[in-house]
């Protein structure tokens, strides 16, 4: 493997730190896989982090999705 040194600013250091210690994985594990889901892509945020705030911002019935009630006239 190649060695690579980075430059980091003390609240990112930090946070690496810390995070590494949490997860029980070193540093460059986590930079490693941090750049692997930059590379591919998969670290792209889902449908729900994109809308995450507007997650209860709608009024309505909390028993919309299984009261039959609602759906009466339902198609005509």
């Amino acid at each position: 493997m190649k060695t690579l040194s980075v430059k980091l600013p003390k609240p990112l250091a930090g946070w690496l730190s810390q995070q590494s210690k949490k997860l029980g994985r070193t540093q460059s594990d986590l930079v490693r896989e941090a750049l692997e889901q930059q590379r591919t892509g998969s670290g792209e945020p889902s449908c729900h982090d994109l809308m995450q705030d507007l997650c209860g911002a709608f009024d309505g019935p909390t028993d919309l999705s299984s009261n039959p009630k609602y759906m009466k006239d339902f198609g005509r």
